[in-house]
């Protein structure tokens, strides 16, 4: 969904300080399109609060005291029609970002981010596009640790060979940061065509969103942290 006045979109904030917490919900909720249905200062108080008010995204802080941000995105994305999840972080080098990623989230946003900026990412993420650039999840990749990276290219490759050959073609397309109707015209396919293969991804791979691939075929490029 984009979000209407009508219909707006869903936000549950998860976040231990009280005053980010406020200062979000305030920004927000100024929001038409947008309605705040819930806030929490734990990760432990999630599964009831999205249970409860079923929203379309999540704004999951990563450092909580009981259970931490990363626990919380991990558990959230394995239930079935899961919400949305974008990370809040102070830090865009934060080796969590990386984890929260590979774990389904949909992409993160710095604490300082402009309102304007942190309201559009909110409506992007519940039309299913992820806050991500390519550039970002490079730099991402890049700066974090490269310990264990042999045994997450090894695992990365072994998930990706369970793809037939277009499917790894059009893989590699989203990991090189291309739109649907790019890596159509990069394999003379249809987008409707594309579409399926991506479909076929998540399903054959068990991923929910076009970052966790994309870090897929970064680690198996040998690129992964």
């Amino acid at each position: 969904m984009t979000g209407s006045a009508a219909n707006p979109v869903g936000v549950l904030i998860v976040d231990d300080d009280p005053l980010v917490r406020a200062g979000l919900t305030m920004m927000l909720g100024g929001t038409p399109e947008i309605r705040v249905v819930g806030a929490a200062a734990d990760g432990a108080e999630v599964p009831a609060l999205v249970e409860r008010h079923a929203p379309d995204v999540v704004l999951m802080d990563i450092r909580m005291p009981s259970v931490d941000g990363l626990s919380a995105t991990e558990a959230l994305r394995a239930r079935p029609g899961a919400p949305e999840v974008v990370v809040l972080t102070t830090f865009d080098a934060d080796e969590h970002v990386l984890r929260a990623l590979r774990a389904g989230a949909a992409g993160f946003l710095l604490k300082d981010t402009p309102p304007a900026e942190i309201v559009a990412a909110v409506r992007q993420v519940a039309a299913g596009r992820p806050v991500l650039s390519p550039e970002v999840t490079r730099r991402l990749i890049a700066k974090v640790s490269a310990s264990g990276s042999d045994r997450r290219r090894d695992e990365a490759t072994r998930r990706l060979a369970a793809l037939n050959e277009r499917e790894r073609e059009v893989a590699t397309g989203i990991g090189e940061g291309r739109s649907n109707a790019e890596i159509a015209a990069s394999l003379y396919l249809g987008v409707p065509t594309v579409k399926t293969h991506v479909s076929a991804i998540f399903t054959k791979l068990g991923l929910n969103n076009r970052v966790q691939i994309a870090l897929l075929v970064h680690d198996a490029a040998g690129d992964g942290a």
